[in-house]
């Protein structure tokens, strides 16, 4: 079992930043990919960030450039730093643990239902 819990949310005003932390806590070692999902009311869950063990990322094309997924080993501890915040990136944020990898890839896979747990969530509003 892994138990996640997120903070780091609020209410931000268009363009600026925030940054999202994870614990996790529990049986951590599994978890070659850890990540965040996002689900704005009304819309679908969605993978936004993942990094495995080696420190790979991926991201979704709407927040390249400006979200950055890491993490801290030692203090088993997800980030996700999000700049030039827009509107559209309102949504509760999850973080997601023991994902699995792209088949055939090296990068983890950002699809709803890869991961095996998600955290309770932390709101972001972003106002315009």
């Amino acid at each position: 079992q892994v138990q996640l819990v997120e903070s780091g949310g609020g209410s931000v005003q268009s363009g600026g930043s925030l940054r999202l932390s994870c614990a996790a806590s529990g049986d951590t070692s599994a978890s070659n990919c850890m990540g965040w999902f996002r689900q704005a009311p009304g819309k679908e869950r969605e993978g936004v960030a993942a990094i495995d063990v080696n420190g790979i990322t991926s991201y979704a094309d709407s927040v390249k450039g400006r979200f950055t997924i890491s993490q801290d080993n030692a203090k088993n501890t997800l980030y996700l730093q999000m700049n030039s915040l827009k509107p559209e990136d309102t949504a509760r944020y999850y973080c997601a643990a023991a994902g699995s990898y792209f088949p055939g890839s090296d990068y983890c896979w950002l699809e709803d239902g890869s991961f095996g747990y998600l955290g309770q969530g932390t709101q972001v509003t972003v106002s315009s």
